[in-house]
Parts: C-alpha cells; sequence; structure tokens
C-alpha cells in the first residue's frame, strides 16, 4: 500500500489489524471516536480462545505480552438452578485453552504496540461515501475529511461504513442482558461470592438467567438476562437505579437470595444491553477497496465469541493485505472468502448458546452442553 490503510473503530479487531499490518511494514491509520483510551471503561473479562483469538495475537506477535496479563483460575465455570443449587463445577484445569483477561489490559497491549499516532482520538465519522476507482471519503463531525485507499469498518453494531457494502441493519432479537457489578465480594457480599465461585457462573432457566464472573480484585460482573419485549425494557426508568434494580429482581421471584442479591445488591447503576443480530450469514458483494470486520461484519447474539472473532478477522485481513502487496481487491477478496463461510458458521452457534442458556430445556441442555464440550462454556468474549 502506498498511503496508509484507513481504519474506523479502535476496538480490538481494528487494532488488531492495524498491529498485524504494522509487523508487515504497512501503514495504518485508525479513527476513533472516543475522547482518548481512557474515555470509557472497556467492560469486564475475556476468555480467548485457542483456535482464534491467541491465533490472532500470535500474528501480532504479542503472545508474551498477552500472558502477562491473564486471570489465573479464572476458567473454572459452574451452572446453578434458580434455588442455587449446583447442577455442574468445572474447576480451572490450567490448560490455558480459554485464559481469561480483562478487555481494558487486552486493548492496552495493542494500544502500546503500535507507533504514536496511528489511533486518532475524537474522530467521530459523520459520513462516509464512495468517490469511485476503490476510492472513500470519510467526513468526521467536526467537518474534516479524509481520503482512502483501503477502507475497513472496525465500526461495531452500528457501523457507519457497513452501508458502503449493505442495507442489513441490526434488529433486535428479544433479549436483554441487565449489566451490573459487585466489588470487594468475597467480604461485603460472601454469599453471592461463594455462588459464582472462581471463575464463571450461569444460573439459568427458561427465559430467565443469571450470568457472573469473578473479575481480579474481588470484583463480580453480572448479566442478568431475560427474554422481553422492547417495550418492557422501555419502560423502566434506568436513570433510577435502585428503582430500575428493583424492577429486574421482581422478575426473579423464587430465586435463591444469594443469586437475586448480584441485582439488588449492585454497586454500579444498572445499564440494559439490549441484544441485536445482523441477518444469519450476513454477506455482501465485493465492493471496490472497502470491507468489514468484527460486529459491523457479523453481529451475532453473545456467545462467548464476539472478541474473539474480531481479533481473527483483524489479524487475517492484515495477513491477506501483507500477502497481496499492491493488489487491493485480490487482499480483501482472499480476506471475504476465509470470512464468509465462517460468520455463517458462528451465527449457527450463538443462536445455540443463546437457547441452551435461555430455551425451555435451561438449565440443563446448558449442562449438556458443557460435558459434551470437554471445556468451558459461553463465558465471554
Amino acid at each position: 500500500m502506498t498511503t496508509p490503510v484507513t481504519i474506523v473503530g479502535a476496538g480490538l479487531g481494528g487494532l488488531t489489524l492495524a498491529r498485524v499490518l504494522h509487523v508487515h511494514g504497512i501503514a495504518a491509520v485508525v479513527y476513533e471516536a472516543e475522547a482518548s483510551a481512557a474515555a470509557r471503561t472497556q467492560g469486564g473479562q475475556l476468555d480467548i480462545h485457542e483456535h482464534n483469538g491467541q491465533v490472532a495475537l500470535e500474528a501480532a506477535r504479542l503472545t508474551e505480552e498477552f500472558r502477562a496479563i491473564i486471570h489465573e483460575g479464572a476458567e473454572a465455570s459452574r451452572i446453578l438452578d434458580r434455588y442455587g443449587n449446583v447442577l455442574l463445577d468445572e474447576p480451572d484445569t490450567g490448560t490455558s485453552r480459554r485464559p481469561e483477561v480483562l478487555r481494558g489490559d487486552l486493548r492496552r497491549i495493542l494500544l502500546d504496540s503500535l507507533p504514536d499516532g496511528t489511533v486518532q482520538w475524537g474522530r467521530k465519522v459523520a459520513d462516509v461515501r464512495g468517490l469511485g476507482d476503490g476510492r472513500h471519503e470519510v467526513t468526521f463531525d467536526d467537518g474534516a475529511s479524509v481520503t482512502s485507499g483501503l477502507l475497513v469498518g472496525a465500526d461495531g453494531a452500528w457501523s457507519k461504513v457497513r452501508p458502503l457494502l449493505s442495507g442489513a441493519r441490526p434488529e433486535y432479537v428479544g433479549t436483554v442482558f441487565v449489566e451490573t457489578y459487585l466489588y470487594d465480594a468475597d467480604v461485603r457480599h460472601a454469599a453471592s461470592a461463594k455462588a459464582v465461585g472462581r471463575g464463571a457462573m450461569y444460573a439459568c432457566a427458561p427465559g430467565q438467567g443469571i450470568a457472573a464472573h469473578r473479575e481480579a480484585g474481588g470484583v463480580l460482573h453480572t448479566y442478568v438476562q431475560l427474554n422481553r419485549a422492547a417495550e418492557w425494557v422501555a419502560g423502566i426508568d434506568f436513570a433510577d437505579a435502585a428503582g430500575a434494580a428493583a424492577r429486574v429482581a421482581a422478575e426473579f421471584d423464587g430465586w435463591a437470595p444469594q443469586l437475586t442479591a448480584l441485582i439488588t445488591d449492585g454497586e454500579t447503576a444498572p445499564v440494559p444491553r439490549m441484544i441485536h443480530t445482523l441477518p444469519d450469514g450476513h454477506r455482501w458483494e465485493r465492493v471496490p477497496g472497502v470491507t468489514l470486520l468484527g460486529d459491523a461484519a457479523h453481529l451475532m447474539p453473545p456467545a462467548g465469541e464476539g472478541a474473539n472473532l474480531a481479533m481473527l478477522d483483524g489479524a487475517e485481513l492484515g495477513q491477506a493485505i501483507a500477502a497481496h502487496p499492491g493488489d487491493v481487491e485480490g487482499a480483501l477478496a482472499a480476506y471475504e472468502a476465509a470470512l464468509f463461510p465462517r460468520s455463517e458458521a458462528e451465527y449457527a452457534d450463538a443462536h445455540e448458546i443463546l437457547d441452551l442458556c435461555l430455551g425451555d430445556r435451561a438449565p440443563y441442555g446448558l449442562v449438556e452442553f458443557f460435558l459434551g464440550a470437554g471445556q468451558a462454556g459461553p463465558a465471554s468474549g
């Protein structure tokens, strides 16, 4: 490439792409709407899988840095019923097949691996348009613009780049996750901490569940899962933290108190995360000079694969660009030829995981899945 690759979005996928390009001596610029790397917290813990996320980090030559941020012991998993009975309890075996790291730490090692100035902060994209011959103009909300020779949309679910390739828009799947945190849990929330255990905990029933993860520093990070209409979510005033927590907890009447305390004792305001997806197997016809990765390309229900897939996308795209010097279209065609079938298979898996957690056979179907998989289930990522 004679001009830098233009990447919109400084999430894990976009940063992995920039890093792999840097490893191969190819310049890139990443435009990010956030004001700085510290503009907001970066979410919770991720399990990084050996067949995709770890492959991407190896391509980025960051395996040693990754090993240094692993939360040891956090691969443990357990499944409970609504009464707090333990149905399955799997310890961390120390195999590192799915080691846990904080998203913020992972993003930090990617950022630290890039040359100064690679990420341009505070550059919110207002519009993107084609100029012909594979070139695109990216306009920011301050009126400034840049022209790209190769444009990559790594800008998530509501991508500004995606409309260049596809008319698909995310649709609500009818499930909402409500996020809460407990701190200093072993001292201040001992019963809940014991229920969660050393790693991930899933307490499931048809249509509802409470999933929690022990993070470093005695933090319990919880996602309360409910199959509810968008109108139900809109009817809760989440600005009233106590009222919202009480309203959500009321949906779990009769559940074990050590589980509902993950909601009612929350030390942060509960945050609703309405789950959206692009159409199953989302793909597009080749458009010169532009492609997508991560959620911009294949937004799907959470199944512990999102961050891993985004990083693998970024790594494979970077390697394809390096393998096709001077041939942008050859690089993008090669990348998408692998991306599309992989994404199609992951959509099917994501729907299966959501059904195992909240479908008619929960929690027993999830127990069978864990036993059949022989490894930790859909923890995070």
